[in-house]
């Protein structure tokens, strides 16, 4: 028992001693049986190539065909671009810990890690609020469209909704600088912001309420954005569909996508939110619930917008068939 104390007693001592750079974390990944590793890691590779083709080949339909290059297409392109982003920062970095069993990750990329998974979460929100008010304008004031939603102010929109998001995690990071760090094991399988900040030896309070207030005052905004939008869309469709049933049609084809992709992108962030209040789940399972949001999305966005923009989708089937003219 007394040696029991003492040990306990050195541990205390030594894990409150500041680390030095160059700090290498180790996250702790998933709790892997012996053999299981290389099917995991085709799973995750199946799910990567996936969100890859799926977002690459939207954004390059877009790109490439003229007739897209409209302000609803465009902002499909910034969301395909955000789901990239998602994505790519934690699946690659996945991939490898389930092949090859390297967990180290040094402080430098685990930041940029951390800022680019949450510039996605919040981008995701401030783009889809932008695509709610070009939807607002487009069927709520259709004459003025044009004048409303020029290249300039397209830009404009889509510029700020990243600038936003950029600011709003730069100035979360931006608590990092100058915090002593005591330990060196994250329980996660990417790094996060508060999964760095946990390591820290002194407490975090002016982070930890910029936080909370950071994630629910962009969390409120954008619902209330979106959720107005959506509404006068559809009284002022349901009103119009009374004399013209193709209006009220056209309208749900058109918004329906982005209303999907919210409600979808919300279910994902709420199940990592919950995962975390059950104790009696595994810690595997509440792993894969806090990447669900990284992989899920990305997948489902593409395939939403190509099943439901008929432009979109024969845009695609034509570009598939000259490609195939061209090879025969």
């Amino acid at each position: 028992m007394i040696w029991r104390a003492v040990l306990l007693w050195m541990e205390n001592q030594t894990s409150v001693i500041p680390l030095k750079q160059p700090i290498v974390f180790e996250l702790q990944g998933f709790d892997v049986q012996p053999g299981n590793g290389p099917f995991l890691f085709l799973l995750a590779l199946l799910a990567y190539i996936a969100v890859l083709l799926g977002n690459g080949v939207v954004i390059c339909v877009i790109m490439t065909d003229k007739n897209l290059h409209r302000p609803m297409f465009v902002m499909i392109c910034h969301l395909m671009v955000c789901d990239l982003l998602g994505a790519t920062m934690v699946l690659p970095r996945l991939m490898m810990d389930l092949l090859t069993g390297l967990r180290k990750i040094a402080y430098i990329p685990a930041i940029v890690q951390a800022f680019c998974a949450h510039t996605y979460g919040a981008a995701m929100l401030t783009v889809l609020a932008v695509m709610a008010y070009d939807r607002y304008v487009a069927v709520c004031e259709p004459l003025r469209y044009h004048s409303i939603m020029t290249s300039a102010r397209l830009h404009s929109c889509c510029a700020v909704a990243w600038i936003v998001a950029l600011l709003l995690i730069a100035v979360l990071f931006s608590f990092h600088m100058n915090v002593p760090l005591c330990g060196h094991i994250i329980p996660l399988t990417y790094c996060s912001n508060r999964g760095i900040l946990n390591l820290a030896c002194i407490p975090t309070p002016v982070s930890d309420i910029y936080g909370l207030a950071m994630t629910w005052t962009l969390s409120t905004v954008t619902f209330i954005v979106i959720a107005f939008s959506y509404i006068r869309i559809l009284s002022v469709s349901f009103k119009q569909g009374r004399t013209n049933s193709s209006i009220r049609s056209k309208a749900f084809q058109t918004c329906a996508p982005h209303i999907v992709v919210y409600v979808l992108f919300q279910i994902a962030s709420l199940i990592v939110i919950v995962s975390y209040r059950f104790p009696s789940l595994s810690q595997n399972i509440k792993k894969f619930f806090s990447i669900l949001i990284f992989i899920f999305p990305p997948i489902i966005n593409p395939i939403i917008y190509g099943l439901v923009s008929k432009d979109l989708r024969v845009s695609f089937i034509k570009h598939f068939s000259n490609r195939v003219r061209n090879k025969t």
